[in-house]
């Protein structure tokens, strides 16, 4: 296997919305993408999927040589293969790949964010700089699209939170902000223990309605001349969005139940909105 299937094969298994963007792309920036991507699976399995913190941390700063050696060595893994001739090609910087490492480290040592703006510097690890990296990739010609970017992957991370809730509580993780459970009379054990409170679906729809704002601006942002070279990451927004409505539209029962879209249902997203645009 070529390390670029390896990471065609990543994206595809793992059944994630992002893989129904990168379908309309030429060959060379789906091959891009399709790394990039590939890369960020990597680095969050090492925490989703390792039981003992000390060895993911150590893995992780495995992963932080592997970025080294992608830009002046010989890297090992197949991602980092792939990435090799793609990271000079589209102008993707090395900080940025580690600070993609470094937002799921936080996912190690914080468990609880204080409140929002402690949560900002996570989801735009996690989430921004990726829609960072996506943009030189795309291609863009105005730098507000940059401001696109950023806003853009707060709302994805904002809405990959609200949806996954009770997963991520079974996890013992909580990422809504705990200024804010306060706020609207909610405690870490009714999120943990997955008791549904009539506050609790108050702290949700504010919760909603700052992701759907992030969205807008995110929109307002984007300039017409590269709306077109940015059509990938609109189809991503298609599909976030309609994921946070229906989250909203079943009753916002994030603690028990996971809303989850259908593959027909986003490749017509996709469609639907490549043409469009």
């Amino acid at each position: 296997m070529t390390p670029d299937q390896y990471c065609q094969d990543k994206a595809a298994k793992s059944g994630s919305s992002f893989y129904y963007s990168f379908l309309f792309l030429p060959p060379e920036k789906r091959r891009a993408i399709t790394a990039l991507y590939a890369f960020c699976r990597e680095v969050d399995d090492v925490v989703d999927e390792c039981s003992d913190a000390n060895v993911a941390r150590t893995t992780l700063n495995w992963w932080r040589e592997q970025v080294a050696e992608i830009y002046g060595g010989k890297p090992q893994h197949p991602v980092a293969l792939a990435l090799v001739p793609l990271v000079r090609q589209f102008n993707l910087a090395q900080e940025r790949l580690l600070e993609i490492i470094d937002g799921m480290e936080m996912d190690i040592d914080q468990p609880r964010y204080p409140d929002f703006k402690s949560l900002q510097l996570y989801c735009y690890r996690v989430a921004s700089v990726v829609g960072l990296l996506s943009v030189e990739i795309f291609g863009y010609s105005d730098r507000r699209t940059l401001e696109y970017a950023h806003d853009l992957g707060i709302a994805f991370q904002l809405t990959n939170i609200i949806r996954d809730v009770g997963e991520d509580a079974r996890r013992n993780r909580i990422y809504l902000p705990m200024d804010e459970l306060q706020q609207f009379g909610v405690t870490a054990a009714d999120i943990l223990n997955a008791h549904e409170t009539e506050n609790f679906h108050k702290l949700m729809a504010f919760q909603i309605e700052r992701a759907q704002r992030y969205y807008r601006q995110a929109l307002d942002h984007l300039p017409a001349a590269d709306r077109k070279a940015q059509r990938t990451g609109l189809i991503m927004a298609a599909i976030y969005r309609t994921t946070l409505d229906e989250v909203a539209a079943s009753g916002c029962h994030v603690l028990k139940e996971r809303v989850s879209l259908t593959p027909l249902r986003k490749l017509w997203l996709a469609f639907r909105t490549w043409w469009q645009n």
